[in-house]
């Protein structure tokens, strides 16, 4: 399922490491998963979220605030493959790993999560391991470099992460699907007005996927809505950091954003199924 990152060449398990027919070679960590980022492009030990910004949304996602949107991807997936016996997914830019979790309870699935932090990925490992998952296996990568053999994956998913069609589209069989989640326009909508004087919705993402089907007849598009109490102010703070909002809030929205104590929100997500061309 692997290839080399540097030749391209399928990558196999060779006691604690996995190494390609050229002499390429990749240690397994401890906890399981593997680096195969390359330094060429990206620096490891900066690529991605750090530990803090991993733990944070860690503690955060593991109060349950997204936990129906997380049995949501994994109904819509289980429905798209339930005719594959032993369906392969892709959990791109997969994080520390809570949807990939849950995809993993998909009969007889195997989920392959690739994320560019190297902090998000040794936390999926801890999550699996804790969960009792042993379909799961992980590697430092990028969405857009994925070191994964051609038309291996019966599905990627990609959950508020990067889009690379082109790489999607090679990764996946003939009959495969893509799930991308993107925040719905009204997702937050009352925690942006108690921080800004003008409150806006979120512009729908209208991804032009040049190997995807892209005509709304042939793919489907699901949105989905609930309410949600964030119950404490630190719950509140870790919500707004896992937004793109806290890079561009002034002082004075922080300071309103600190002064609240509990507050409902809507957590609205646009879910789009695409099919290959």
């Amino acid at each position: 399922m692997y290839i080399c990152p540097v030749c391209k060449d399928k990558l196999n398990r060779i006691e604690n490491s996995w190494r390609c027919p050229k002499g390429h070679s990749f240690d397994i960590a401890r906890k399981g998963h593997v680096n195969l980022l390359t330094t060429a492009k990206h620096n490891p030990k900066t690529a991605g979220d750090n530990a803090d910004m991993v733990k944070a949304r860690t503690e955060f996602l593991d109060k349950g605030y997204y936990r129906p949107l997380a049995e949501k991807i994994r109904e819509i997936a289980s429905a798209e493959l339930q005719e594959i016996k032993n369906p392969i997914i892709i959990d791109s830019g997969c994080g520390e790993g809570f949807y990939s979790s849950e995809l993993a309870k998909i009969k007889n699935s195997r989920i392959f999560g690739i994320d560019i932090s190297k902090h998000a990925v040794a936390h999926c490992m801890t999550r699996v391991h804790l969960a009792g998952l042993k379909n799961c296996e992980f590697a430092v990568a990028s969405s857009f470099e994925l070191p994964f053999e051609d038309g291996r994956a019966d599905a990627v998913v990609s959950v508020f992460a990067p889009v690379c069609d082109e790489e999607y589209a090679r990764v996946l069989k003939p009959d495969g699907v893509l799930i991308v989640v993107s925040p719905s326009p009204r997702h937050l909508f009352e925690l942006k007005a108690a921080v800004y004087d003008k409150p806006y919705e979120n512009k729908p993402n209208d991804y032009k996927l040049t190997k995807f089907y892209n005509e709304k007849d042939k793919r489907k598009e699901i949105v989905f809505e609930y309410k949600k109490l964030i119950s404490s102010p630190e719950d509140i703070q870790s919500l707004f950091m896992m937004t793109p909002y806290c890079f561009k809030t002034s002082e004075e929205g922080m300071a309103r954003l600190r002064a609240l104590e509990s507050i409902e929100v809507t957590c609205g997500f646009m879910i789009q199924v695409y099919s290959k061309c």
